[in-house]
Formats: C-alpha cells, sequence, structure tokens
C-alpha cells in the first residue's frame, strides 16, 4: 500500500515540476515577443517602440526646436514621441525620467537642466537599460553611462567667435570685450568661455565682464547689457552665447544709439537675430543645429537599439554666418537644421 502511494506521490511531484517548467517557458517566450522588453542591441525594429524627449524648459525656443527634430527623425522610423518638461527644475527632471521609464519608453533623449545634474539621470537610465542621448548640453564631465552625446563643438566656437568678435572690436577702436555667458554649470558654457579666452589672449583682447544667464530671457540679456555698459562704457565688442543674449544687447544697441559702434556677435540663430544680421544690428551669427541634434540624438539611440555602430560624441560645427553670407547655399542648408520653417523665414 506504501508502495502504491509512493509512487503517486513520484508521479504528481513530476507533473507538478513539468507545469512549472511549462509554464515558465511560455512566459519567457512571451517575453521574448514584447518589442518594448527588448534591450539596446537586441531589436530587429525600432518601429511602434517610444521615445521621450526631456526637456530642460519648453518656454526656450531652442529646446521646441530639439523636440521638432526628435520628432522629424521618430517619424522615419515608426517611433512615438512623448515629451517632458522639467521648468529648469533638477528634481522635477528627475521625475520625468522616472515617468517616462515607468510609461514605457525605450529610449531617451534629454537636453538637461544642466551637466551637474545628470548623474541620478543617468543611473536611473542605467537601470532600467534603456538608452539615453543628449542633446545641446553634455553630460557632467568623466559621465560614460549614456550612448550619445550631440553637443556643438563649443569649443572650437569660442575660439572662432572669441577671434571674430576681437577683431571686429578692434576695427571700431578698442579690444575690450563683454559677454553674456550661459550659466556655467553647463559643460557647453565651459567649452565656450575655455575658447574665448584663448582667442583673446591670443589676438590680444581683454574679457572685462562675464554675465551669466539665469532665465536665458531677452528681457534678462537688456538688463545685463545695460549693466555691462555702464559699468564698461569703452567696450567695444559683446560676444553673446546664446540667441537671446544676441537679441537683448541688439535692443540696448538700437536704445542707445551705439548699433555700428559697438559690435555684437552670438550663437544659435532664430528669426529674430536672422533679421537683425540682416539689418546690421549683430555682426555675426555662429549657427548651433537644434533641429540637427535632435535628429541625431534619434539617430544614435536607434542605432543603439538595433546593434548598430554609435557614435559617442558627436561635435557639431557652428559656422559663422555675416550679412554677407547669408543668402548662400551653405548658410541656407544649416539654418534649416537651425529651426524648422514653423519658427519663420531663413532669410
Amino acid at each position: 500500500m506504501r508502495s502504491t502511494r509512493s509512487r503517486r506521490d513520484r508521479r504528481a511531484r513530476r507533473s507538478t515540476a513539468l507545469s512549472a517548467t511549462v509554464l515558465a517557458t511560455a512566459l519567457a517566450v512571451a517575453g521574448c515577443q514584447d518589442s518594448s522588453s527588448a534591450a539596446p542591441g537586441q531589436a530587429k525594429t525600432v518601429k511602434g517602440m517610444k521615445v521621450a524627449y526631456l526637456a530642460p524648459s519648453l518656454d526656450i525656443s531652442y529646446w521646441q526646436w530639439v523636440y521638432s527634430g526628435v520628432q522629424q527623425e521618430a517619424r522615419k522610423h515608426g517611433i512615438k514621441v512623448t515629451r517632458y518638461n522639467a521648468n529648469n527644475s533638477p528634481s522635477a527632471q528627475l521625475a520625468n525620467v522616472k515617468t517616462a521609464i515607468a510609461a514605457g519608453a525605450d529610449m531617451i533623449v534629454i537636453g538637461p537642466v544642466s551637466s551637474t545634474s545628470t548623474p541620478p539621470v543617468l543611473a536611473a537610465a542605467k537601470a532600467a537599460k534603456v538608452p539615453i542621448s543628449f542633446a545641446g548640453i553634455g553630460p557632467q564631465p568623466g559621465a560614460t553611462d549614456y550612448t550619445s552625446a550631440i553637443t556643438a563643438d563649443n569649443y572650437r566656437t569660442g575660439v572662432d567667435e572669441g577671434g571674430f568678435i576681437c577683431k571686429q572690436a578692434k576695427k571700431r577702436g578698442g579690444n575690450k570685450i563683454g559677454m553674456l555667458s550661459l550659466p556655467q554649470d553647463r559643460e557647453n558654457a565651459q567649452k565656450y568661455l575655455r575658447g574665448a579666452r584663448e582667442s583673446f589672449a591670443r589676438d590680444g583682447c581683454k574679457l572685462v565682464q562675464i554675465l551669466q544667464s539665469h532665465s536665458l530671457t531677452v528681457s534678462e540679456a537688456v538688463s545685463q547689457t545695460n549693466d555691462l555698459l555702464t559699468a564698461h562704457p569703452d567696450i567695444t565688442g559683446i560676444y553673446g552665447m546664446y540667441d537671446a543674449a544676441g537679441t537683448g544687447a541688439a535692443k540696448v544697441l538700437k536704445t542707445r544709439g551705439s548699433v555700428g559702434k559697438i559690435a555684437l556677435a552670438t550663437a544659435d540663430g532664430s528669426p529674430t537675430t536672422v533679421a537683425l544680421l540682416k539689418e546690421g544690428a549683430i555682426q555675426g551669427l555662429f549657427l548651433q543645429e537644434a533641429v540637427g541634434q535632435g535628429i541625431q540624438a534619434v539617430t544614435q539611440n536607434v542605432n543603439a537599439m538595433l546593434g548598430k555602430p554609435v557614435k559617442k560624441n558627436v561635435p557639431l560645427a557652428e559656422p559663422l554666418v555675416t550679412t554677407e553670407t547669408l543668402n548662400s547655399p551653405e548658410a541656407q542648408k544649416v539654418l534649416r537644421r537651425t529651426y524648422p520653417p514653423s519658427a519663420g523665414p531663413y532669410n
């Protein structure tokens, strides 16, 4: 009797074990068929996947234009796009990353609030095995846990813009330069400044004051330009690191009757600064491809998902455009990767 019962118990245990094995296999197969669970380098297609775009502030046109590039490239691949706004808050930025991952984002494109705010963001993306690419602003120096950083060649532009504005200042009888700077907790701003300092030292110009932006608004740039000219009425050149700096400084120069007497150059590019360039209020515009950065960030994430080669760092050139070269085919090509047609005209 005991022997019969023992055989029945063994058969029951084998049946239970077999059922568990079948269930585990079925779950594994189901998991493999879920495209959203594909790890980087294992996907056969990205169609139907989701990309989350995390902006530091969607009140700034530049980040809207990066989003336009993200949308443009995502549409090519059949990828769905969701955007998040950090409103310049590191804590909101981290919350956005976690929300995006919980909502099933397969990849992330981020323009960070600052480079110093990126370590917890990178940690969250790494833990979820979600590829993350930067646009416009890179991660904190030394970081490696990211797919790609698509930025402008900020150091090279710093050198070039510094050399340009120094030459323009000297044409106007002086060598003193004032600077309207991006926040210096951003790695791109640090590179701009390093390049500019090197060019000033080489070319014999003096950087008399640096005013860092807090809001990146035209009104702030107007206030800072007035402060700059009050403190240093003998400057003959203004170096702008961002588009609103050029717009704000041009407004002040017009009000003071100083257009042409004080040279002005700025980076980025927009319909507003293009118009100011045409009328001579700005002498030089160094174009930064906001749309192009969004396109490239998605491209590198897609490559990561498909197991294709990825470029870790992609520094895009910022070519100089002047009144004389604005309508050249080369300038017009870059302008169309700087802002979308919906933002305004290119010439």
